[in-house]
C-alpha cells in the first residue's frame, strides 16, 4: 500500500467497482440474448466471463481488506470501504444470475419464450443497477431512493409472469418443466432488481449512516467482524 492520500486509494477502489459493474451488466444482457437466440457459443462465453467476474470480485475484496488493515480508516472512509465490499458482493451475485439464466436454455423453446417480454424486464432491472452504482459514485441519496421505488415495478411484472405461467399450466398440451424454467428466468431478473435495491440501501448507509435492515447481515455486524 503506497503513501498516497487515503482518498486516492478509495477512488481507485471505486473505479474498479464501476468497471466490474459494467462487466456484470453486459454479461447479464448477453445471457438474455443468448437464451432468446439459443446461442450455445455465447452461453459458453458467458460462463467464461463469469469466471473473470468471480476473480475480480475476490481481488477487489482482498484490496479492500488490505486497505482496512493498513490504513485503519474511520468515519466516512470506513463506511465507504464497507459499502464497496457490500456492493462488490451484490455484483458477483448478479453475475451468478446470468449463468443461472443460460442454464435454463435447454428447457426453453423460442416460441414459448416469445410469450414473455423478459428483455424489457431485464432492461429495467439493469437500469436500476446502473442507477444504484451512479448513486454510490455521486453519493446521491435521492437517486438511491428512486431505485428502491422502481423495485415495486419489477415485483409487479414478476407477479404478472407468475399468474400467466399458472394459467398456462392448466393446458395439458404445454410442457410444465418449460413453464417452470420461464418462471425461473423472471425470478432471476427480479432477484437482480433486489440486488440493485440492496446497493441503493448501501448508498443510504454511506450517505447518512442509517442502516436499512433488509437482510440478516447488518453493517454493524460486518464492521465489528472486520475489527475482530
Amino acid at each position: 500500500m503506497s503513501d498516497r492520500p487515503v482518498h486516492e486509494h478509495i477512488r481507485d477502489l471505486s473505479d474498479v467497482l464501476v468497471h466490474l459493474s459494467e462487466k456484470v451488466l453486459q454479461n447479464f444482457d448477453d445471457a438474455l440474448t443468448a437464451i432468446r437466440n439459443q446461442d450455445e457459443e455465447q452461453a459458453r462465453e458467458i460462463r467464461r466471463i463469469d469466471f473473470e467476474i468471480d476473480l475480480a470480485e475476490v481481488g477487489l475484496e482482498e484490496r479492500c481488506l488490505a486497505f482496512l488493515a493498513l490504513q485503519q480508516p474511520v468515519a466516512r472512509d470506513l463506511r465507504t470501504i464497507v459499502t464497496i465490499m457490500k456492493i462488490n458482493d451484490d455484483l458477483e451475485r448478479i453475475g451468478d444470475l446470468a449463468v443461472h439464466i443460460i442454464e435454463r436454455m435447454p428447457d426453453i423453446k423460442p416460441d414459448m419464450l416469445a410469450m414473455f417480454d423478459f428483455d424489457s424486464m431485464g432492461r429495467l432491472a439493469a437500469d436500476m443497477t446502473r442507477k444504484s452504482i451512479e448513486a454510490f459514485i455521486n453519493k446521491d441519496r435521492f437517486l438511491a431512493d428512486k431505485v428502491c421505488a422502481l423495485d415495486e415495478e419489477i415485483d409487479s411484472i414478476h407477479s404478472a409472469v407468475f399468474k400467466k405461467v399458472a394459467t398456462l399450466m392448466k393446458d395439458p398440451a404445454l410442457n410444465v418443466d418449460q413453464l417452470i424454467s420461464l418462471l425461473s428466468i423472471s425470478r432471476y431478473i427480479e432477484r437482480m432488481a433486489d440486488h440493485a435495491t440492496r446497493i441503493a440501501h448501501e448508498v443510504t448507509y454511506l450517505v447518512t449512516g442509517e442502516i436499512v435492515r433488509h437482510s440478516d447481515i447488518s453493517y454493524e455486524k460486518l464492521i465489528q467482524s472486520l475489527k475482530d
